[in-house]
């Protein structure tokens, strides 16, 4: 704890350079979070640990080492941490080594005046004790309370629930009593944080109830003592002397021994003596048909759990964070008691996710700006394209490095971005309140079951804002004033690329051949005007095969019909967008049909001609050197028939003369045969480069300029990120749970993973626009595709998600640790694409939903369920096809039936909808995600709901119990914690009004809603 004494007498102990007075000094660092340590001097004088800036130099703070426990943390050998009873946070202390830790822990250990007092009472236990027994007692004391050894037996303990029953001195309401409990572990000397949670009831303003459940898996011991601490909740993040209430601690081994159905303990003040009331400690047995009798008789009942179980694995650390928990226990149908323990989660991909996006599409305009500046020299109109793709990529280039440099300076910690900051400017690719809320289910005969849903804002911009509308009327806006030009895709624009470097590199060649031919006929050579004349052969096909490409001609026509409607139809402006002469007298239909045939066959008739008549060049030289070739046998073998009957100087002048004479003619011969083949060669080289560069330029037109102006642009990628980073959080729990079903890994390689959206936004107002903002986002995600690799470590970072590709087909890599890879399917391993097939349904629920019924219009909202229906039919058909024999999807059709009636139904809110489509989605082992403006309320509202009707059908929830369940969740579960770390107010922002309009089973429980501020 903190010390509040004389400065000056402080600073004075601190400063003593005597190395006598100081039991132990080095550097660590220090800090409050285990993620934000910084380096300190350390001196420890007595039970004082002084903490200064540098060695000699300023004295930050003071620890007492009183009413505290030093530990080692147990994931890494140089850290201890020093944990209060009082509930003041945790110091984290680091040193250099392993070696140096152990220092450090046991002289922190021996200062603690708790180890002195252990130690007293013991040295006192073993003077008063003279039988072997009560010697072998002692030790077994000294084991529980000071951590030195013992001979028990370290077999688990858990699973174990126990109930707390608290009377204190000073009467306290309820509801503003918190309760921290945490399990120290004698052996290895640790301490876990189990739980902090509020009291549950109390018959009075003295006496609070709460309990307590240590799942199986927990490392609970008979060796292990639990601590208790009870507090006020006025001050949530520090607790205070002032807040103090008391605190107590008891042995497992006691609690198990004890024959009676409680232990009774006295509840101390701080300082260790006082008396500030008494705790009974209960042990309650869970797994009985009926209770015992001295288990609290309560129906519905609110425990509290360990976030450290089997779940606490390597991979789902990597994705989840902050994690929260609530366990209720609930009574079935036939009367057994259920346990139901609820999770809520953060996630460190609400961040990382959306820096990588930003990084790709950073990466894919500067690649886009770097394309077209290698297009050279290109016609004014050309130029003006490439000028606008580039200054277009460039502004967004410039607003995605200042928003990745503004969320870099951030704390690599950062998991959550509240309500209150969805309209920041520089997190708007950021996910709004994203939280994964799971729900695990535990019967008395059946292991437990988890259900999964992601809860976030509705992807939108909310920095625009929505003054004209969402993506979807702002590109509807954009496509309409577009013209018809034709785009190509990145494949295309790539062969392009590859064309016009074909090109580039082949006509070069081939003009070198050419004049290297007429070189070669001067020196009469048959064998080496031969070998020349293969060379040009070989080289002129590879040109000619390259121009043979279909992407060719196709993009001469289009080009053909853009310089036809710009003469036709005024002018172009500088953006390539052309506008229409209202003026010029508009041909029949039928004209402009027979037309357009006209020219197409013109221009496919002009670029067979181009490039046929480079080969019938090449024929021709070839026909031209056979017969060089034979006329200069037939030569050689008439000169040899001669040169018997001829004279010496007479036959040298007559043989010169005949050479020069036949070298000149086949030079002559060859010369215009070249010639032609060259510009033949420039013809065809000349209008393919043109048709692929106007490809380069149209596919970067389409995936810049052609997109819409840079705002919506902005728009469009910051939505689809909020909605990637929730999918890929959403996949990556699906997946982990799924990796021992066959048929679920089948699934996801063979047809893909559903994506189902739920939306609770009304059609009026601003959420019309989030709507609309929504419908764009999730469309946007078909394009997303999941592969699974092998981590190269169980490192959190390297199980964390990466993001390849660019934008319009982006793969999401998932790592998993080699050990669980191997087991994989083959086809998974190999790195198969799982394709992601998203569907939303929206039902608004709210007062404004009211509104638009009444006097509005909600036509998006039936057009959306709609088409999502539609795809989702698609996708249950291919599923069935393609896996008839998988579970649970026989039952699909008449679910789908039921989904077709409800959305074609005119009934306002019609809720049946959600309920129907996310049991179609978690037949089809589906990814479930729901959203309202902020995720807080309406979302509340919806999770708990849920999660009440798969207990009810899945888990004969009784249906006696259904409300109390429901209203126990909304009041005590974690989506109040949710509301709590977003407005810091324990209140849904509902009125009475308000709720009115609600549909019944949406309304929270009374005393849980009202105003937040």
């Amino acid at each position: 704890m903190k010390m509040r004494v004389n400065n000056s007498q402080l600073l004075f102990l601190s400063r003593q350079e005597t190395s006598g007075n100081f039991q132990k000094e080095g550097t660590l660092r220090v800090g409050r979070q285990e993620r934000d340590l910084r380096e300190r001097f350390c001196r420890l004088r007595g039970n004082l640990l002084f903490i200064l800036k540098t060695q000699g130099g300023k004295l930050e703070e003071v620890l007492l080492l009183e009413r505290c426990e030093v530990m080692k943390l147990p994931d890494d050998e140089r850290r201890l941490a020093v944990v209060f009873i009082s509930c003041d946070p945790a110091v984290f202390l680091e040193s250099s080594s392993s070696a140096e830790c152990a220092s450090w822990l046991a002289v922190l250990r021996d200062a603690n005046t708790d180890t002195l007092r252990r130690r007293i009472a013991h040295l006192r236990t073993v003077i008063s004790t003279h039988t072997a027994a009560h010697i072998s007692r002692g030790e077994e004391d000294l084991e529980d309370c000071a951590g030195e050894g013992g001979v028990e037996s370290a077999a688990k303990v858990s699973p174990l629930d126990m109930s707390f029953e608290c009377r204190v001195v000073v009467a306290v309401a309820a509801s503003r009593v918190k309760v921290q409990v945490c399990v120290i572990d004698t052996h290895t000397h640790t301490v876990r944080k189990h739980s902090c949670c509020e009291i549950v009831e109390g018959p009075d303003d003295s006496v609070f109830l709460t309990s307590v459940r240590f799942r199986g898996d927990y490392p609970l011991y008979h060796h292990s003592r639990i601590n208790v601490t009870f507090h006020h909740q006025e001050e949530p993040t520090t607790h205070t002397t002032r807040s103090f209430l008391g605190f107590t601690s008891f042995s497992v081994r006691d609690l198990l021994r004890s024959k009676e159905p409680h232990i009774s303990l006295s509840l101390r003040m701080i300082d260790g003596v006082s008396e500030a009331g008494e705790v009974k400690v209960s042990r309650l047995q869970m797994e009985g048909e009926t209770p015992p009798e001295h288990e609290c008789p309560a129906v519905c009942d609110r425990l509290h759990s360990s976030v450290h179980d089997k779940e606490n694995s390597p991979m789902m650390r990597a994705v989840l964070c902050a994690q929260v928990c609530k366990v209720y226990r609930f009574l079935t149908e036939d009367q057994r008691w259920l346990l139901v323990r609820e999770q809520m989660s953060e996630t460190p991909l609400s961040f990382s996710l959306p820096k990588q996006l930003l990084s790709t599409l950073i990466r894919s305009h500067t690649s886009r700006i770097q394309e077209v500046k290698e297009l050279g020299d290109l016609s004014p109109h050309w130029d003006g394209l490439r000028h606008d793709v580039i200054n277009h990529c460039n502004h967004l280039i410039g607003c995605y490095q200042e928003t990745l440099a503004e969320l870099d300076k951030l704390s690599a910690s950062s998991c959550f971005k509240s309500s209150s900051s969805k309209s920041d400017k520089h997190l708007q690719f950021v996910p709004t309140n994203l939280h994964s809320q799971r729900m695990e289910v535990t019967g008395p005969n059946s292991p437990g079951v988890w259900y999964e849903v992601i809860t976030f804002g509705a992807p939108a911009h909310h920095h625009q804002a929505f003054k004209h509308g969402g993506l979807k009327r702002l590109l509807s806006k954009h496509t309409n004033n577009r013209d018809g030009s034709v785009s190509y895709s990145q494949d295309e624009s790539s062969r392009a690329r590859e064309l016009l470097a074909s090109v580039a590199q082949l006509q070069p060649l081939v003009f070198g051949l050419a004049e290297e031919l007429l070189a070669v006929s001067l020196e009469l050579n048959a064998a080496q005007l031969q070998q020349v004349l293969d060379s040009l052969t070989q080289q002129t096909e590879q040109f000619v095969h390259a121009l043979k490409d279909e992407l060719v001609k196709s993009a001469l026509l289009a080009i053909h019909s853009q310089r036809s409607a710009s003469d036709n139809n005024s002018h172009v402006h500088s953006n390539g967008l052309l506008c229409d002469n209202t003026l010029r007298q508009q041909a029949s239909p039928g004209q402009q049909d027979a037309s357009r045939r006209d020219a197409e066959e013109y221009v496919e008739e002009e670029w067979d001609r181009a490039w046929a008549n480079v080969a019938m060049s090449l024929n021709c030289i070839h026909a031209m050197g056979d017969r060089l070739q034979g006329r200069e046998h037939r030569h050689q073998e008439m000169t040899s028939s001669e040169e018997q009957e001829a004279t010496g100087d007479t036959n040298c002048q007559n043989t010169a003369s005949s050479s020069s004479s036949s070298s000149s003619s086949w030079q002559e011969q060859l010369l215009p045969l070249v010639v032609t083949l060259r510009d033949c060669v420039r013809e065809a080289a000349g209008k393919a480069r043109a048709a692929m560069t106007f490809v380069v330029l149209q596919g970067a037109v389409a995936a810049s300029v052609a997109q819409g102006p840079e705002h919506i642009v902005q728009r469009r990628h910051a939505v689809f990120s909020q909605a990637l980073s929730a999918v890929v959080c959403g996949f990556m729990l699906k997946l982990f749970g799924g990796l021992e079903d066959p048929d679920f890994l089948l699934q996801l390689h063979s047809v893909g993973v559903l994506v189902q959206f739920e939306g609770l936004l009304s059609t009026y107002g601003d959420e019309v626009g989030m709507l609309e903002d929504m419908e764009v986002g999730v469309a946007d995600l078909s394009t997303v595709a999941f592969t699974v690799s092998e981590a190269k470590s169980e490192q959190a970072d390297d199980l964390l998600p990466t993001l390849s590709g660019a934008w319009g087909s982006l793969v999401v890599e998932v790592p998993l640790p080699p050990e669980t890879f191997e087991s994989l399917p083959q086809e998974v391993k190999d790195g198969r694409l799982i394709r992601v097939h998203p569907v939303l349904f929206n039902i608004g629920i709210n007062q404004q939903q009211s509104l638009a019924e009444r006097f509005g219009d909600s036509s998006l909202q039936e057009r959306v369920n709609q088409q999502s229906c539609e795809r989702l039919r698609v996708y249950c058909n291919t599923l069935t096809d393609t896996l008839p024999h998988t579970a649970g999807i026989q039952s699909l059709s008449d679910l789908l039936s039921s989904l077709d009636r409800s959305v074609q139904t005119k009934k306002r809110k019609n809720v049946e909808v959600l309920w129907i489509a996310a049991t179609v989605c978690r037949r089809v082992n589906g990814v479930r995600l729901t959203s309202c403006k902020s995720a807080k309320d309406r979302t509340a509202m919806s999770v708990t709901l849920e999660q009440c009707l798969l207990l009810r059908e899945r888990h004969t929830l009784s249906p006696r119990h259904f409300s109390a369940a429901l209203d126990c969740m909304r009041r005590d579960g974690c989506r109040m914690e949710n509301v709590q770390k977003n407005v810091g107010s324990r209140k849904f922002a509902f009125s009475g009004v308000q709720l009115l309009t609600f549909p019944k089973l949406y309304r929270p429980p009374d005393g849980s809603f009202g105003s937040t501020h």
